[in-house]
């Protein structure tokens, strides 16, 4: 397979992916794009690994947990109090623009790596080993952010905490 096929074919699905992990989806393009041109680069042995689909989840990680452009926080503004509007009487289309937004805010609290490996194992649907080979750790470090990012997720949302990213 040539790069720009396989560049097309995994474009769509690396942005959502970038978008659910980053929360921002400029920011998302933007760390899809770097590990693109990484892979360009080192086309010979993304080609050759196993798996190169997962190789290039692996660079958008990386490039997401090493990002440094501190200058550019996410700010995300709460409603004070949402209780007071009135509930429609038909169900609302924006209810899963909401629920994505609280998604992205509740994910926007927890550490990076924490945040990586959930989104690898539930959004993307990767098994523990395969989520160690794109975080670059053990197994068992894995488990232990998946467990910690789901204990503060249920902490959050007991605690019905308006959180910002």
């Amino acid at each position: 397979m040539h790069f720009e096929e396989f560049a097309r074919a995994e474009l769509p699905g690396s942005v959502r992916f970038a978008a659910v992990l980053t929360g921002d989806r400029e920011l998302a393009q933007d760390v899809v794009q770097d590990a693109l041109v990484r892979a360009h680069q080192q086309w010979r042995r993304v080609a050759a690994a196993d798996r190169p689909e997962l190789y290039l989840r692996k660079m958008v990680v990386n490039g997401y947990l090493s990002w440094r452009r501190r200058w550019y926080q996410r700010s995300v503004q709460a409603t004070p109090d949402v209780t007071t509007f009135a509930e429609a009487a038909t169900p609302d289309h924006a209810d899963r623009i909401v629920d994505a937004d609280r998604l992205a805010r509740l994910l926007g609290a927890l550490s990076r790596a924490q945040r990586a490996a959930i989104v690898l194992r539930f959004y993307e649907d990767l098994d523990d080993s395969e989520i160690a080979e794109v975080l670059g750790c053990a197994v068992g470090t894995v488990r232990s952010h998946i467990s910690r990012g789901l204990g503060a997720l249920r902490v959050q949302i007991a605690d019905g905490k308006q959180v910002a990213c």
